[in-house]
């Protein structure tokens, strides 16, 4: 592979299991000038375990305008930059929209490598249709909001993912439990990782689980649509997971 002036690489990287870093993504973080992140500490752990050496500047959702007009300004001089979020696809409920927009106005080339999803990770893993699915992002703090966008989710066809809390899952879980107990859904957590966990179940099921067992780590909501199949509408349990 060989990077070209003046592109910005938008490249998805592991979000859990460093193994799962692509090779196209590591040689291309081996060779552009320089690498903008969400966060640098983190991201230079990903780096140190590549081997990757190289000139990292932060780019997160408090300071992404000035530094898009900063890397705009690197790329129209013929740099070449990477930009890796934390986890996952960057622009997906993370930093890089306003980047890869800011190039793309700019007549700038922009190129993905693709990688890891959590959401599709979630979506695969929880056994429901795939061939159309919404994602909602992460769910509204304020429990009115929540509850409306749970509401949104139970009237759909299709299967909706949510990224949700630790802190808040348990109440999310209530909260669909007493909107639509019997409601087959999935609570995907750690994905990728040592303790990773999909615990399939009816809303009711699967709220009482977490309430004697307090979820921890990243989370993933899946919720089955109105119009589940019968292939899909089997029981309750657990697949995969302690």
């Amino acid at each position: 592979m060989e990077v070209e002036p003046g592109t910005l690489y938008v490249i998805g990287t592991p979000i859990g299991n460093l193994a799962d870093v692509t090779e196209r993504a590591r040689t291309c973080l081996g060779l552009v000038d320089r690498i903008a992140c969400e966060d640098t500490r983190h991201s230079g752990v990903l780096l140190q375990h590549l081997g990757v050496r190289k000139p990292l500047v932060s780019l997160h959702e408090h300071n992404e305008a000035g530094r898009s007009a900063e890397l705009v300004g690197v790329l129209r001089a013929g740099g070449t930059v990477a930009y890796i979020s934390d986890a996952g696809m960057p622009g997906v409920s993370d930093p890089g929209q306003r980047l890869v927009n800011a190039c793309r106005r700019e007549g700038l080339r922009v190129e993905v490598l693709p990688g890891p999803s959590a959401v599709l990770t979630a979506l695969v893993g929880s056994g429901f249709p795939a061939d159309a699915f919404m994602f909602s992002g992460f769910l509204p703090v304020k429990s009115g909001q929540r509850g409306r966008a749970l509401e949104a989710a139970l009237g759909r066809e299709e299967t909706t993912v949510f990224f949700e809390s630790p802190h808040r899952i348990e109440g999310t879980l209530t909260m669909l439990a007493e909107l639509a107990p019997g409601r087959l859904i999935c609570v995907a957590r750690e994905l990728t990782k040592k303790f990773e966990e999909f615990r399939r179940g009816t809303a009711a099921e699967v709220a009482a689980h977490f309430r004697k067992h307090p979820a921890r780590g990243e989370i993933c909501l899946v919720v089955s649509g109105t119009d589940l199949p019968k292939w899909a509408a089997w029981g309750a349990g657990e697949e995969g997971g302690a």
